[in-house]
């Protein structure tokens, strides 16, 4: 049973359009519960799906409760939250999506089980990479950010980007092709400094 949560008692009273904005009870969720799945299946175009982000939705309202502000519509709120959360999700498929097809390849062929299980198998690969390296692969590549702009963010020279770039890409074939070893070392005739690559 969830517990009702109180908002300060100067809250403003609400109108018949409105829920009241004084507590989020069971008798609350019950009257929006159809309405928000309503809106969920609409949305997403599958129970499943609508089912989850009506779950995500209740519980960023029940952990930003005391966030909201007490004199608006508790219903507007929720639907707010709803269609925010599902924004977000959709923002985050075409991303995964982007990367998958980048991985897979530009051909513009149907999906097949065989290109699903090759990209599957290139993001587990990607995974292994050392952080620095997915850092630089993902901004690149995924968030198609230029070379000097990702040379701004990581605060390095552009041929810093590039040549790192380049190993990132060789390491990824390599772990890909399993043909992956430990990281090697370079000795540079400057100083005589020893530097991983």
């Amino acid at each position: 049973m969830i517990q009702p949560v109180r908002v300060p008692p100067d809250a403003p009273a609400s109108t018949d359009d409105e829920m009241p904005a004084e507590e989020l009870s069971d008798a609350v969720l019950r009257q929006l519960l159809p309405r928000l799945r309503r809106f969920a299946l609409r949305l997403t175009r599958d129970a499943v799906a609508a089912d989850d982000l009506v779950q995500s939705t209740l519980e960023r309202a029940l952990t930003r409760w005391r966030g909201r502000r007490p004199q608006g519509d508790v219903r507007a709120w929720l639907f707010t939250i709803l269609y925010r959360q599902f924004l977000d999700s959709q923002r985050r498929s075409r991303r995964y999506a982007r990367l998958l097809s980048w991985f897979a390849g530009s051909d513009a062929a149907a999906p097949s089980a065989e290109r699903e299980v090759i990209a599957r198998s290139s993001l587990d690969v990607f995974e292994r990479l050392p952080e620095a390296q997915r850092t630089l692969l993902w901004l690149v590549s995924v968030e198609g950010m230029s070379y000097k702009a990702v040379a701004d963010v990581l605060d390095v020279p552009l041929g810093t980007v590039m040549s790192r770039l380049s190993r990132a890409r060789s390491a990824l074939r390599e772990l890909h092709e399993g043909q992956a070893g430990e990281a090697r070392l370079r000795i540079l005739k400057r100083k005589n400094a020893l530097l991983m690559i």
